[in-house]
């Protein structure tokens, strides 16, 4: 197994509790993990109003203590505006190493070393909904705006359909979630992905003129960037992520709701190490739906064989049953 790092972008207030989980459940699940889990923490600077470092010292400590390495980079083209856009300048501070890049918001609950992966062929998160393009009444269709984007970047766009999707279908065109995403070198990723959002977001091609790109502008980029190193859409050998290996819970809801037995056993063991509660109860999520037992309520409304083929369906039986919250 080719040996990789690990990256996710830290900040204070919500992604640091994350971030805990997120550290936790690697060292629980993977203790003999090779790599090193970076976090990545963007610098004080003109692209934000307030600090945005983790400044508790105690959270510090227990992060630290399990194992992550915080990584200082600086905003060049993004921050507070899309903050979105620090997984994408993070990755020039990583060493250039082949990487899997997380979002903060995921557990790690099977064995890393069980996924082959080729680092030489890029991919990412299939687990999105058709999110973006928005399509409006006689405006430019999917093929117009996508195809119109690979042609900014010199790329072959008829080489990322999917033609087992009826045409003018969102399936049918190259799309991911940017919960995850690797490659063998964060420098010349993070470098194309860079110039890919910064070119999408101050010179649109024509067919994205009526088109929001916020907050989409990465999983807008990102595969374009994929294709553009020779990568596409996950083989069934990369299952394990959003599968087994790895949960990109998103909301602690969504995840009573929706995730595997695993993934609450993994949240549920870690939450209770008094290591980690002593930090972890200050959070107001984990402590209602973790401390006290509303996630548990939140999963008997679910059948998990059964869910609604929307997220949004879920989202809101959750809401209206008062167990809703980010």
């Amino acid at each position: 197994m080719t040996p990789f790092n690990i990256l996710a972008v830290v900040q204070g207030g919500r992604l640091q509790y994350e971030a805990i989980l997120l550290s936790a459940s690697l060292r629980l699940t993977n203790p003999d993990f090779k790599g090193t889990l970076f976090l990545a923490e963007p610098q004080p600077g003109p692209r934000w109003k307030d600090d945005p470092r983790v400044t508790d010292p105690a959270v510090r400590d227990l992060l630290t203590s399990l194992g992550a390495v915080f990584l200082p980079f600086e905003n060049t083209a993004f921050g507070a505006s899309y903050p979105e856009g620090n997984k994408i300048e993070a990755l020039d501070a990583l060493p250039d190493e082949p990487f899997l890049f997380l979002d903060t918001d995921t557990l790690i609950t099977g064995d890393l070393a069980s996924i082959p992966f080729d680092f030489t062929k890029p991919s990412a998160s299939m687990r999105r909904e058709g999110t973006w393009p928005v399509m409006e009444l006689y405006g430019p269709t999917y093929a117009d705006i996508w195809s119109s984007l690979y042609a900014r970047f010199g790329l072959d766009y008829e080489a990322t359909l999917d033609l087992s999707q009826p045409a003018e279908y969102w399936q049918r065109h190259l799309y991911f979630n940017a919960g995850w995403f690797f490659h063998h070198s964060p420098k010349a990723f993070g470098a194309r992905f860079l110039h890919y959002a910064e070119s999408i977001r101050d010179d649109r091609p024509d067919p994205l003129v009526c088109q929001e790109i916020y907050p989409w502008l990465d999983q807008i980029a990102l595969p374009l960037v994929v294709h553009s190193f020779g990568g596409g859409r996950p083989g069934p050998e990369l299952a394990g992520l959003d599968g087994d290996v790895t949960c990109h819970y998103r909301t602690f809801p969504l995840l009573y709701a929706r995730e595997s037995d695993r993934s609450v056993e993994v949240l549920e063991t870690i939450a209770g190490d008094k290591n980690h509660r002593r930090t972890l109860r200050d959070w107001e999520p984990v402590k209602l739906m973790v401390y006290q037992n509303k996630g548990r309520k939140a999963r008997a409304l679910f059948d998990r064989a059964h869910l609604p083929l929307r997220e949004q369906i879920i989202r809101n039986r959750l809401k209206r049953e008062g167990l809703w919250l980010r």
